[in-house]
This record gives C-alpha cells, sequence and structure tokens, in this order.
C-alpha cells in the first residue's frame, strides 16, 4: 500500500487547511486511517483516526472541535478538516493506514510520506 498525503501549506492563526490522503496498491484491505504529527524536535504525536468500516472516528485531545477526519471509500481517500488553527499546531502531518487495527500509537503498517503545515501567529 503507498499512501500520498498533501494540502499542507501555511496559513494564519484562525485559518483553516484541508490535508489528502489517497491509498493505493494491489488489492490492499484498510481498516482503518490516521493522522499523526510531529513538530521539530518533538515525537510524532496520534491526531485522529476513522474507522474505514464503520465511520468511527477518534481524535486527540488537543483537536477535539477544530479537527474533522472523514473518508471518501470510493476513492481511498482519508481527509483532515483543520480549523481553528493554532500556531502549536505547525507540524508535518502524516498520514497512516492500517490492515486491522485503530490504535493511538505508533503501531500502524503503512505511512504517508508527510506534509508541512506552518501556522503563523
Amino acid at each position: 500500500v503507498q499512501l500520498l498525503d498533501s494540502g499542507g501549506g501555511l496559513v494564519q492563526a484562525g485559518g483553516s487547511l484541508t490535508l489528502s490522503c489517497v491509498a493505493s496498491g494491489r488489492s490492499f484491505r484498510i481498516y482503518a486511517m490516521a493522522w499523526f504529527r510531529q513538530a521539530a524536535g518533538k515525537e510524532r504525536e496520534f491526531v485522529s483516526a476513522i474507522n474505514w468500516i464503520d465511520g468511527s472516528t477518534h481524535y486527540a485531545d488537543s483537536v477535539k472541535g477544530r479537527f474533522t477526519i472523514s473518508r471518501d471509500n470510493a476513492k481511498s481517500t482519508v481527509y483532515l478538516q483543520m480549523n481553528s488553527l493554532k500556531p502549536e499546531d505547525t507540524a508535518v502531518y502524516y498520514c497512516a493506514a492500517d490492515p486491522t487495527k485503530v490504535v493511538t500509537t505508533l503501531d500502524w503498517v503503512y505511512w504517508g510520506q508527510g506534509t508541512q503545515v506552518t501556522v503563523s501567529s
């Protein structure tokens, strides 16, 4: 499975961005997809995840009420709508996918290359 994430950029505080991640490959199976982020000098952390089967979602406390994860099964694409962005949201955002589970740890099988999100104050 290959994951191609995109949509990052530079935005002012209070602004919005939407990230996209497209999954591709031969005969792949997805159980869940997620977004993680890694700020400079910090560890990669969980942001949000979505169950590909029933659409149930999970969010880190730091983004609840501001970020929304969604999926388009037909396009094998997951989105992360980010509103009310803050400077502390600045990070490289990574898409992840797994064929069997959804967790908030880094234990995901497939990873995208990352897309930079920079929020200016």
